[in-house]
């Protein structure tokens, strides 16, 4: 079992918990996720790592209410536990492999859209221990669902905080503090990093590749099973057929299919949906649904 040492409501339906997982905090790098079951019939729920303390042996996870699980999992709290916690799953980010001396001589800029922010932290995090600045550009629908800003304060060289509706900070989208950045205010990047909802990612991607900026992103928030098995979480990049969570989570930006990405996943949700997709598929489909009958 996995005991909650800590368990906060962060915004409306967006929650943060420290897990005592020490196995896995111990081996924990940034751009991974983990998998959670509350129980040994509950279901699996992949998620991004927000932090992680090898020495004390916690993780920490922020996850948003969508569904029957995520809402029974909000209820938990300090000292419940969860069945099952494996991780650290997935491809770490390409950057932790990299000659820091090297990272150190670019300029990176960090895109962080609504919840999208708690992964986007452990990265920011890693980069400042490394005596890395860099620019972090945080978006939110509106002031009350803005989460981590303090932390990301301590972390980022430069943090730009914008808000759909203007109710905190500026007024805007993401994408309109990097376009501003870029071309106003004479900021010149190397790389790009845009985590967050799908549609938001699109549009970074589509301005990054005007502006000349090489862009990754995370394709977390399609995963479902996030071993390989369901499916899910299949993507077009470039010529290739991916999986989030194997492959991934992490790709090049402005390779990613996701017009192809978005409507892939509405299609996943119904039954009739899953059989057309493997109908179109064909044998990149992926079988482990359990509706394909491979």
């Amino acid at each position: 079992m996995y005991k909650i040492l800590k368990a906060e409501k962060l915004a409306d339906k967006i929650y943060l918990m420290d897990v005592e997982a020490p196995r896995v905090a111990k081996h924990c790098l940034p751009g991974q996720f983990i998998i959670v079951k509350m129980d040994e019939k509950g279901e699996r729920i992949p998620l991004t790592i927000c932090d992680y303390d090898s020495e004390k042996g916690i993780v920490t996870i922020v996850f948003q209410i969508v569904g029957a699980s995520t809402e029974k999992m909000a209820h938990m709290k300090e000292g419940d536990a969860f069945s099952d916690f494996v991780g650290p799953l997935g491809c770490a980010s390409e950057f932790v492999n990299e000659d820091i001396e090297e990272l150190k001589k670019k300029k990176i800029v960090f895109v962080a859209g609504g919840v999208g922010t708690a992964p986007v932290y452990p990265q920011v995090k890693w980069m400042h221990e490394h005596g890395i600045d860099v620019d972090v550009i945080v978006g939110a629908k509106n002031k009350d669902i803005l989460i981590l800003e303090k932390e990301m304060e301590a972390v980022a060289g430069n943090l730009y905080i914008t808000t759909d509706d203007g109710s905190y900070m500026r007024k805007g989208m993401g994408t309109d503090v990097l376009k501003d950045l870029v071309n106003n205010q004479g900021k010149k990047y190397d790389l790009c990093v845009a985590i967050g909802p799908l549609i938001m990612m699109k549009f970074v991607c589509l301005l990054t590749k005007e502006l000349g900026i090489p862009t990754i992103v995370s394709m977390n928030p399609i995963m479902v099973d996030g071993t390989g098995m369901c499916g899910a979480c299949r993507l077009q990049v470039g010529d290739q057929i991916k999986f989030a969570c194997v492959d991934g989570p992490e790709f090049d930006g402005h390779l990613v299919d996701f017009d192809q990405a978005m409507k892939r996943q509405q299609m996943y949700k119904t039954e009739e949906g899953r059989a057309m997709l493997k109908v179109l598929e064909g044998d990149t489909h992926h079988g482990g649904c359990g509706n394909c009958n491979d």
